[in-house]
């Protein structure tokens, strides 16, 4: 009898299993071509349809330098489209190699410039989007005639791209986690370099001279496991070089190009979003360390200079999170809540997609203009525009003793501390050699509040929840012994003694006390005026540097405490300033780096909004 049972629940259970799984080749077709552009170069597009043709489908289109892999008419995805419920539906999907890429002819410019006013032969990302757009619904069997673009971080970058193709039937595109600029996304924030980037210099610096179905490049063999280590004995940028020769093409480009001139300026996105007509949904994530200025500023400036059906959804995500299902939300040791994900895709996503390409866009879209995740209390949120309208200005001042309040003391003061290139600040305490990192956005801070070259600004415990919206503005006053400074700002949430562990949490670690960083940002100091034009500091004399931190929709809660710490060093985070200047810190010599005394003054303070 037990056996008999024993059968029917295997029986029963490879049954479940049976219907739960979906194989796309049992009800998609594949369909490999390549698309000639207008100037003579053929694009290598992966389009699978659904064998199902009794209605006429929209086609949802993902443009990326990371490979339409598998390669092969008879080699299928495991999953298609931008999430399971919509591949489920039936949408023609499509993926194509860009420009240089891949199994793609041409020539790849890592994020290549747009041109405004095209000649006839003239192509940049749009034209392309414009060209592939118009064979595929020319072409593609049963399509409605409906277009959507969707992609994550690079492919994010080629989804903003896509709006400004003007081709008619694009509809509906969502960029998420797009990159807007890489002086502020990735590989640069306010004109520091990302040093913990650079391994992936390896995927944009080499080029290849005809189509690939296998990699062409390599990444730098360092034999640790230590990042923090492997930097710190590798010295000076210049010293990198062994890793990166002359053909690796954006090593180059960054060492040459170290201020915001016109090769950056011309590569931004952001500046040529205007008078944008599809439908748009921005995706981000509050904790998403590679690509949070993108998605937010792409947002902003659309809001403001077009008049399309343009919204925007954070969430507690890290990069490109919200793709996945993972059950419990969690970043590092900090637990967010359940099913996040999953619910962006079916309730979200997936509305908005089917809205603007199966029902034309007719009637309401059921969508806010904003759904945000509040970090503090675990909650979404609806608004009709972002940042929310029903808030107050805070003004928190950084007074003596290292407290943070509303009540500025009038007596002048300042703390200070020696800043070392030689004993940097970590930005993580782990042990790691990381691609590019995440986990950090949310990590206990403790280490570093104990630190001597860490200031320590904190309020009281505080009486009542205090929700921050929107950005915030660290309006510093600072001076330092040398000419050349970084200026760190991290925003970190106390939490109380009583805080219990989550399951997430580092066995090492307690979140009794735990010092989560809700936001961060460098500034180095020399673009404190400009990005194009940098300038030194004049030893020992008070300076202004403001720092503009990226959007949050934070509660800290009663019983919790707002603290802020400021450094100068974020390493390997960030690459190390010499603190003497330098025309260019790519080129810095070893003597250049100099220990300096930093001081912060008491008239410094963050401003920010608070939901009323």
């Amino acid at each position: 009898m037990k056996k008999i049972l024993l059968v029917f629940l295997l029986a029963s259970f490879s049954c479940l299993k049976a219907q739960t799984e979906y194989n796309v080749k049992d009800h998609y077709n594949k369909q490999e071509v390549l698309i000639t552009m207008r100037d003579g170069i053929k694009l290598h597009t992966t389009i699978y349809s659904p064998k199902d043709t009794s209605v006429k489908y929209p086609i949802l289109m993902q443009r990326t330098p990371y490979s339409c892999q598998p390669y092969g008419e008879d080699q299928f995805r495991s999953k298609i489209g931008p999430n399971e419920t919509m591949m489920k539906e039936g949408n023609v999907i499509v993926y194509q190699d860009v420009r240089g890429r891949w199994n793609s002819e041409g020539v790849y410019d890592n994020m290549r410039a747009y041109i405004p006013n095209k000649k006839k032969k003239e192509v940049d990302e749009a034209s392309d989007t414009y060209d592939t757009i118009d064979w595929l619904v020319k072409n593609v069997d049963n399509n409605n005639g409906n277009v959507g673009v969707w992609g994550i971080s690079y492919p994010g970058f080629y989804s903003t791209y896509a709006l400004l193709s003007d081709h008619p039937n694009l509809k509906a595109v969502s960029p998420q986690a797009c990159i807007g600029d890489f002086f502020f996304d990735d590989f640069h924030h306010n004109g520091a370099y990302l040093l913990s980037y650079w391994r992936a210099t390896a995927v944009f610096g080499y080029m290849k001279d005809k189509p690939a179905k296998e990699s062409w490049y390599a990444f730098p063999e360092l034999n640790t496991q230590d990042q923090y280590q492997f930097f710190l004995d590798a010295g000076p940028l210049t010293n990198l070089d062994k890793y990166y020769k002359e053909d690796n093409i954006f090593w180059q480009q960054l060492k040459d190009h170290p201020n915001y001139d016109e090769f950056w300026k011309s590569r931004g996105i952001i500046q040529h979003l205007k008078n944008i007509k599809p439908a748009t949904m921005v995706v981000g994530g509050w904790f998403d360390a590679e690509d949070l200025y993108g998605p937010l500023s792409t947002y902003k400036t659309i809001e403001k200079t077009s008049n399309n059906y343009n919204t925007i959804v954070m969430g507690p995500w890290s990069h490109g999170d919200w793709a996945r299902k993972k059950g419990r939300q969690a970043i590092g040791n900090v637990y967010f809540g359940d099913n996040i994900s999953e619910f962006f895709q079916d309730d979200i996503e997936t509305k908005f997609f089917n809205h603007f390409l199966k029902d034309n866009g007719k009637g309401e879209s059921g969508l806010p203009e904003a759904y945000v995740y509040d970090t503090g209390l675990n909650e979404w949120k609806k608004y009709d525009v972002w940042p929310p309208e029903n808030t107050a200005d805070k003004s928190f001042s950084m007074g003596q003793n290292q407290t943070l309040g509303e009540i500025m003391t009038m007596q002048y003061s300042y703390e200070e501390f020696i800043s070392d290139p030689k004993k940097p600040v970590p930005y993580s305490e782990d042990i790691k050699m990381v691609f590019t990192p995440r986990k950090y956005m949310t990590d206990d801070q403790r280490f570093a509040a104990r630190r001597p070259d860490v200031l320590v600004f904190e309020t009281p415990v505080l009486e009542e929840d205090m929700t921050v919206v929107g950005d915030i503005l660290a309006k510093l006053q600072v001076s330092t012994t040398g000419t050349a400074a970084d200026w760190v700002v991290k925003i970190i949430d106390v939490f109380p003694p009583d805080a219990e562990d989550f399951e997430e949490t580092q066995d090492y670690l307690k979140m009794s006390n735990y010092h989560m960083m809700v936001r961060s940002e460098v500034m180095r100091g020399r673009f404190r005026n400009s990005f194009e034009n940098p300038e030194p500091f004049v030893p020992n004399e008070v300076t202004p540097v403001n720092i503009t931190l990226q959007d949050v929709y934070h509660t800290f809660k009663k019983g919790h405490k707002m603290q802020v710490q400021i450094q100068s060093t974020w390493f390997p985070l960030i690459d190390l300033n010499p603190q003497t200047y330098v025309d260019n810190i790519f080129k810095a010599k070893k003597e250049d780096f100099k220990k300096q005394t930093h001081r912060v003054y008491n008239s410094s303070k963050i401003e920010f909004k608070v939901l009323d």
